[in-house]
């Protein structure tokens, strides 16, 4: 069991997770978000690895990783950014990005260099389950690597079922039928999704992302799920600075 996986065992309700892109909006400033984000109580972090055609990011998470990669941020310097600070801290981290980064990287590098990183889990949105359970869970489970799949409003209940089965950790529910993006509202159609998902009666906990932005979201979110997961507001946030001071005000305000 690794620390992700502890997390989820030991909490159980009102479990907030942050988003940010490694290298936005400077690079070398991964290690100081992440020990703020570790201060301000969040319970596990999702760090971006920054892609030139990032299919799931709406434009807000879009242009951070345009600007990080234009900063020299690469998988080389994101590995190292956060092995410097891997005695400093304890919160879980998830590395979320696209497979075909891992693939040109190279398997088992990435896996090791994850596992080196303090990374927990992964997150590939266009890692197909019948990919991932041909091709990659055996060597996910070599290296205690926690995979995550993502689920729609447009996820057959059959999908949903198989998804559970194959996870071990959590299952990230997507909000709607869109890119990511800060909304600052639930819709009644998205509470009905989220209701009909909660009465599944899942083996693995849900954390809800996409859209959640502020306490209002994140409150709502909670009474359905585990958790939610915040990226876009957080990473406006933090556009001119990654103080303690901002990083605690943001987190202060989504928890209320």
């Amino acid at each position: 069991m690794n620390k992700l996986q502890e997390l989820f065992k030991n909490k159980k309700e009102d479990i907030l997770s942050i988003y940010f892109t490694a290298g936005y909006p400077e690079l070398n400033t991964s290690g100081d978000i992440i020990k703020n984000l570790e201060k301000s109580g969040v319970d596990f972090i999702e760090v971006g690895m920054p892609f030139s055609d990032p299919m799931a990011d709406g434009p807000t998470i879009q242009e951070t990783s345009e600007v990080a990669l234009k900063n020299g941020m690469n998988l080389d310097v994101y590995f190292n950014e956060l092995k410097a600070i891997t005695g400093e801290v304890d919160i879980p981290l998830i590395a979320m990005g696209y497979v075909n980064q891992m693939i040109r990287f190279g398997t088992d590098k990435f896996l090791t260099l994850c596992k080196e990183s303090g990374i927990s889990g992964l997150i590939l949105p266009d890692l197909p389950l019948n990919v991932y359970e041909k091709d990659f869970r055996a060597k996910f489970e070599e290296y205690n690597m926690v995979n995550v799949f993502l689920i729609t409003p447009q996820t057959s209940e059959d999908r949903i079922k198989e998804i559970d089965e194959a996870s071990n950790a959590f299952i990230y529910m997507v909000s709607s039928a869109s890119t990511t993006g800060s909304k600052s509202n639930i819709a009644d159609s998205q509470l009905e999704y989220f209701q009909r998902m909660k009465d599944m009666e899942l083996n693995n906990p849900l954390v809800i992302g996409f859209g959640i932005s502020n306490n209002d979201t994140y409150t709502k979110a909670c009474k359905y799920a585990s958790g939610a997961i915040i990226g876009s507001a957080f990473v406006k946030a933090i556009k001119n600075g990654v103080t303690e001071k901002v990083v605690s005000d943001f987190i202060n305000m989504v928890k209320g």
